[in-house]
């Protein structure tokens, strides 16, 4: 599993405004052009003056045929305010109408609730200490959304099931090391992965950082090609689910094997619903106890992950769609 000391320690002393780069903005963004045109885009975690999802957004007005953009942010202590632009000026990203909220920008407040029912899509990196709740938001009002998260978030209990069940994927940046603008007033973690550029800036470099978004995307239609053959040797089953293969490495689910298949959480880049069904997850006990023996495993102190009685990493069961 991938070390994410500042991620941690984020999360831990809720010093979790971490500011994506425009650059990383652009990247996964241009993937989806299409979906903004005529559409009222909402950054409910986003400083207009830092958030580079408001200067994005801002350039490319008129470009995407945006209808509005909204921008709203949360003060632990002040109340704060909504930026509205609805175009005249792109290149003047302070350009738009400001107003002040009777809250401090939690995006649970009813105000920024209101806002988000006001709007067709949600883009933004949201709190990492708050991404269980912020997701549920998204999901009860009903809101397609494009959002930044560690890629271990993969593995909650309250987003796997939505990953299985087609109401999120990943985009197009997948378990990448992003760097992140961060405050000044943030106690400095590891010097190693945080440190003042030449702009003055302080910046923390965060592993395993993907998107997940519920937008459709070319990336979820391309087949993956499989090549390798099955043999027991080299694809061993676990200790608790004989029927349940262990496929170390995505690149090497086997061609011809039609039966149930663990694969690491990576898989998820590769993921094309038409070629795949996911079907549970493995960890200690399984999230959706597909296979009905939790209470045994738990009883037994067992290990849903062992293999010859050693536990592997965290696992996702697929199986190949018939006919494909």
């Amino acid at each position: 599993m991938v070390k994410n000391t500042n991620l941690h320690k984020a999360k831990n002393a809720k010093n979790d405004e971490f500011y994506t780069q425009l650059t990383d903005v652009a990247k996964e963004l241009m993937h989806y052009k299409k979906h903004f045109k005529d559409k009222i885009v909402l950054c409910n975690c986003d400083d207009p003056t830092w958030s580079a999802f408001w200067k994005y957004f801002h350039l490319s007005f008129s470009e995407l045929g945006l209808k509005k953009l909204i921008s709203t942010h949360y003060d632990r202590e002040e109340a704060t305010y909504k930026m509205e632009y609805t175009g005249g000026d792109d290149n003047d990203i302070e350009a738009g109408i400001k107003t002040p909220l009777e809250g401090n920008g939690d995006f649970r407040n009813q105000e920024c609730l209101d806002l988000l029912d006001e709007c067709d899509i949600v883009v933004t990196n949201p709190p990492f200490s708050c991404y269980r709740p912020y997701v549920a938001t998204l999901m009860e009002h009903k809101k397609k959304f494009i959002i930044w998260s560690n890629n271990n978030s993969i593995t909650y209990k309250e987003i796997f099931p939505l990953l299985k069940n087609n109401e999120m994927w990943l985009g197009y940046t997948a378990n990448k090391t992003l760097v992140f603008r961060i405050p000044d007033t943030y106690e400095k973690w590891d010097e190693k992965e945080t440190q003042k550029m030449n702009d003055g800036n302080h910046y923390a470099k965060v592993p395993a950082i993907s998107v997940f978004t519920n937008l459709d995307i070319e990336k979820r239609h391309e087949k993956l090609i499989l090549w390798k053959n099955y043999t027991p040797e080299e694809y061993p089953r676990f200790d608790e689910l004989p029927d349940v293969i262990n496929v170390n490495k995505v690149q090497n689910i086997p061609v011809d094997f039609d039966g149930l298949m663990a694969v690491p959480i990576t898989f998820l880049d590769k993921y094309n619903p038409e070629q795949f069904e996911i079907v549970d997850a493995l960890n200690r006990y399984t999230i959706l106890d597909y296979f009905g023996v939790n209470e045994d495993i738990q009883n037994r102190h067992s290990h849903c992950c062992n293999i010859n009685g050693k536990s592997t990493y965290y696992r996702i069961v697929i199986r190949k769609k018939v006919g494909v």
